[in-house]
């Protein structure tokens, strides 16, 4: 309804640009409901921004407005003009309803608009390196990475999911090294590190205990998966192994079977990969040198203290960075440029870097060198999400993911289920702090589990169903449907409220928010829920067949507008609970 009308305000507005040989294009004007529902449906600024560009007062622009709208195709019944030039609009008594009628005949009121269609868009996210399981920021940035690439795919784009990962470098050196230590362990050749060394890595580390050596290293990875990966390889090799480095076998084992773990994880959430990306790709392709090269043919590279740095204070940043310690081993930023140069290269129209709050420093580098190189870089776009918090009992839960102390994404999944850990991991804005409440989530009450409350909502439209086919009555024909016995203003309330779905979701995909979907299916299911709750005045089925027909068809909208909504967030839309 909302984009009807604007749409016949529009026209309005551009015949009367037209009509002063104005041909630019129409203002940014806004359609939205009043703060007060006594004002009217919809409230409009158009004769405000048009009157500097017309050289008439508002007011006088309002009423030419009025008078162009008309009764836009039967729905508007009276516009009042307020205040400087404000346009209320106040339907026709039955506009709302025909509205819902032609939803549910056409379907295009209860699905996303394909404004994106044509366009190309790569999604990065997750992108964690196989060193562990996924943590709990790992799995919010998995859901909130789906989620959008859900939503952008439901409006028409092209879209491209990609995992960008190293599995070289110090941390896969780490990982080697510790998983080779507890081999050593567990063949009786090396003693473990004492409890309290693990507990602070950066206090003197003896050579042995008890006559063994130590062979773990400082900040080792020590995780019980360490163990486990090493005990496999004692059952299938022996001591065979003893001589070979960390690097080798030990890191190779570690990292295939870590990374398959991770793949099942995401998996478990439903979460799925059409790219996986290297790092060492651009390490072997040359591309490292290229983009140094190309960056020191425009004076934006220079030497010093034996390092490689980035002129980014000549790209408007507040500091140079490193490129190439004086190791010569390249810092993050190298490789980060060289990967979004390659993304911009594949010719997206758009590419969105889901990422955690500790990379929120590196974005603004790589935009800059990637604009400085002859990129698009307004095509690239962060949409970056705060850490994540446990709240067991009221209490929260300590954490640490050096010393392996940290619940695990499956543990949690295990725990609450894929469904309600996706819905509490996405209702929040994501660059916003998550505390997530296991009570809560684990808590059965639909009425107190947020999930368990919209997917309820949903069960309840089939419910109605089952009881009307046990009564022999029929579901409406959307064909033929009738909806004007809806007459209450909690009936109207809920059409309204349905009838905003594509914007929603537009706004959604565009603005890379997918908590917005899920704070409107909470609105949809507090109209609802307690609407067939009251089983008196509400009564779905009764004698009156018109009045039946308009709310088992109220149902049948919810249930569209409820499950294409759940569908958006990775959640299953139930027939029962």
């Amino acid at each position: 309804m909302k984009e009807r009308l604007r749409e016949a305000l529009e026209r309005c507005v551009r015949e009367l640009l037209a009509a002063a040989g104005d041909a630019d294009a129409p203002p940014p004007f806004t359609v939205e409901p009043p703060r007060d529902a006594a004002h009217g449906d919809f409230a409009c600024n158009a004769a405000m921004l048009l009157s500097k560009r017309l050289r008439k007062p508002p007011r006088a622009i309002a009423d030419e407005l009025v008078a162009r709208l008309g009764d836009a195709g039967g729905v508007v019944a009276h516009v009042d003009v307020a205040g400087p030039g404000f346009l209320n609009i106040r339907l026709t008594g039955d506009a709302w309803q025909r509205a819902l009628a032609d939803g549910l005949r056409t379907g295009t009121a209860f699905a996303a608009r394909g404004f994106g269609a044509g366009l190309r868009v790569q999604v990065e996210f997750v992108s964690a390196n196989p060193t562990g399981p996924l943590t709990l920021g790992h799995g919010r940035q998995a859901v909130i990475g789906d989620c959008i690439a859900r939503l952008l795919a439901a409006t028409g784009h092209a879209v491209t999911r990609e995992y960008y990962f190293n599995d070289g470098g110090r941390q896969m050196r780490v990982l080697g090294e510790s998983v080779k230590a507890r081999y050593l362990e567990q063949l009786g050749r090396a003693a473990p590190p004492p409890p309290e060394l693990l507990a602070d890595a950066e206090g003197e580390w003896p050579a042995a205990v008890g006559g063994l050596p130590i062979a773990f290293p400082k900040g080792g990875y020590q995780g019980a998966y360490i163990g486990e990966i090493a005990a496999e390889l004692v059952a299938k090799h022996a001591d065979a192994l003893a001589g070979e480095p960390g690097e080798g076998l030990f890191r190779e084992v570690a990292q295939e079977r870590i990374f398959r773990e991770i793949e099942a994880t995401l998996a478990s959430l439903g979460v799925r990969f059409d790219v996986y990306t290297n790092e060492k790709t651009f390490y072997e392709s040359g591309a490292l040198e290229r983009v140094l090269a190309d960056l020191r043919a425009k004076d934006l590279v220079y030497d010093a203290d034996g390092a490689v740095w980035i002129r980014a204070t000549a790209l408007g940043l507040e500091r140079d960075r490193v490129l190439v310690k004086s190791s010569g081993e390249p810092t993050y930023l190298l490789p980060d440029i060289a990967y979004h140069r390659d993304k911009l290269a594949r010719g997206f129209d758009r590419i969105i870097d889901v990422q955690g709050a500790d990379h929120i420093e590196q974005f603004p580098f790589v935009r800059a060198a990637i604009g400085a190189l002859g990129c698009d870089a307004e095509r690239v776009e962060l949409v970056m999400h705060q850490f994540v918090t446990l709240t067991r009992n009221g209490q929260q839960v300590k954490q640490s993911t050096r010393r392996a102390t940290y619940v695990t994404v499956d543990e949690l999944v295990e725990e609450v289920g894929a469904d309600v850990f996706r819905f509490f991991m996405v209702q929040r804005k994501a660059d916003g702090h998550l505390d997530f409440d296991v009570d809560l989530a684990k808590d059965q009450d639909w009425k107190k589990n947020p999930a368990f409350y919209v997917q309820y909502a949903h069960a309840r439209t089939h419910g109605i169903e089952r009881k009307a086919a046990e009564q022999g009555v029929a579901m409406p024909d959307p064909a033929s449907y009738d909806a004007a016995p809806l007459a209450l203003d909690e009936e109207l309330a809920l059409i309204r409220k349905l009838l905003e779905f594509p914007e929603v979701v537009e706004a959604a995909a565009r603005a890379c928010e997918p908590h917005h979907v899920a704070y409107y299916l909470r609105e949809v299911a507090g109209l609802w829920n307690p609407y067939v709750q009251d089983g008196v005045r509400h009564r779905v089925l009764s004698e009156d067949a018109a009045l039946t027909a308009a709310r088992l068809g109220l149902a049948l909208a919810v249930r569209r507008v409820l499950a294409n909504g759940l569908g958006l967030l990775g959640l299953g839309a139930p027939e029962r609970m």
